[in-house]
């Protein structure tokens, strides 16, 4: 067959169909088989090459073949969480998590990135708070968090001492209500167990230290303090996320802080008069500022997202917030890894795929390669990515975020100053950080 020539007059190697001729092999057989080649000549060639005993070669230098051979490794119930993940999570979903993981201990855990956990979902009354999300703390893997306020609510009652029970998903919530028991899927909890978390947010929340306006990093901050002392007191160790964030210096926000039982009850407070306010403003711009500092520190930002929602976009948001709002120079997050069940295209993960986050700023286009998004049950995925991380990689330097506030802060108002805004000078508020050990 001849080929088909351009539109200048010139051969451009291209047959019927417009596939090149030399990729596809010609009308002699020779070449590579494809769907676009003689399918003949293509069957006898295979036949000849087996009647000779001739080994199949013809495609290893394609560029699309250069991914491993799917070859996994025999299952005998020797091999390591992180061992099995490396070697036997070869294709779909498996893939991506493998992928994840790899992405996660390879790049997002060097010295110089930092780290932005978010976390949507009934985790922490699951138990992942003291699984996986304190060792990843406490190993100086997630340097600050944007949870929902119902995770930190949750997280409060093992610190308390409280206890969250396996049960029947399939039981009857009447019967339920009428024992006094709260379901959450097939946790089950006592009644009182809400009663006594609400009795001991709103006691320490009447302390002095509280009655300020405040970002809900502080707040959480001093939460944890009481947390931790309680958890010492009944001799617990660490049970609680919110009191290992404060000890490692790991900043909790909230992007909605009046949709939790913790909001509800700073309401309930202000009506008696109590001055302790969770200011939104503060957590937009310092959130923004912790990725900023990372960047002008000479390092690098990642996002870690466990499922979706709000706290998804607020840690998303830090660079529309910094490139759009404040008109400061920057590309975007370095690293995307996402593990989500949710769909782009029924809302559910809109503007939160990598690709159509770079649209937004968000994510950096040339870093489009370190982003992944797992498809997968967030309480499937995380401990297996704990796992992997602290297998496959040293604990690092902790960053202590919460400890450099004030400096992120400083940063960001000298980038928005000579990017041409005009913001205020740091008042003696700015300063009152929670204390550390």
């Amino acid at each position: 067959m001849a080929s088909k020539k351009s539109g200048s007059g010139k051969d451009d190697g291209r047959e019927r169909g417009g596939f090149k001729s030399s990729r596809h092999g010609t009308s002699t057989g020779a070449g590579k088989a494809s769907a676009a080649g003689n399918k003949s000549e293509q069957k006898r060639a295979a036949e000849e090459r087996e009647s000779a005993g001739a080994q199949h070669t013809s495609h290893e230098g394609s560029k699309f073949l250069r991914g491993g051979k799917i070859e996994p490794r025999r299952i005998d119930g020797s091999e390591t969480a992180a061992d099995l993940i490396d070697s036997t999570f070869q294709a779909y979903n498996a893939a991506r998590l493998r992928e994840a993981c790899q992405l996660f201990s390879r790049k997002m855990l060097e010295p110089d990135v930092t780290v932005g956990l978010t976390l949507t979902g009934a985790l922490t009354p699951a138990g992942l708070g003291m699984s996986s999300l304190i060792p990843l703390l406490e190993a100086g893997f997630v340097d600050w968090i944007i949870s929902t306020g119902a995770n930190l609510y949750h997280d409060a009652h093992f610190g308390l001492g409280l206890s969250m029970h396996r049960g029947n998903a399939q039981a009857s919530d009447t019967l339920l209500r009428e024992e006094g028991i709260v379901r959450i899927y097939d946790i089950f909890f006592d009644y009182d167990v809400l009663l006594s978390t609400d009795a001991f947010f709103r006691k320490i929340i009447q302390g002095e230290e509280f009655q300020r306006a405040m970002s809900s990093a502080e707040f959480h901050a001093l939460c944890g303090k009481y947390i931790r002392e309680r958890e010492k007191t009944l001799g617990l160790g660490n049970k609680s996320l919110l009191g290992v964030a404060y000890e490692c210096g790991v900043p909790i926000y909230t992007s909605s802080p009046g949709d939790s039982s913790i909001g509800m009850n700073i309401a309930a407070l202000a009506l008696e008069g109590n001055k302790c306010v969770i200011d939104p403003n503060a957590d937009v711009n310092e959130t923004a500022s912790i990725v900023l500092g990372a960047k002008r520190g000479g390092g690098k930002s990642a996002i870690l997202i466990c499922g979706g929602g709000s706290p998804k976009n607020f840690a998303l948001q830090t660079e529309p917030q910094i490139q759009e709002v404040l008109g400061i120079d920057e590309k975007g997050h370095d690293f995307f890894l996402q593990i989500t069940d949710a769909r782009p295209d029924t809302g559910g993960l809109s503007g939160a795929t990598p690709a159509e986050a770079v649209s937004w700023g968000k994510i950096d286009p040339d870093r489009l390669p370190d982003a992944v998004v797992c498809y997968l049950d967030t309480t499937v995925a995380l401990p297996l990515l704990t796992s992997y991380a602290l297998a496959r990689h040293e604990p690092r330097a902790q960053k202590r975020l919460l400890d450099k506030r004030v400096h992120n802060m400083n940063v960001l108002r000298r980038e928005f100053a000579n990017a041409g805004g005009a913001p205020r000078e740091p008042s003696d508020t700015d300063a009152k950080l929670p204390m550390h050990r």
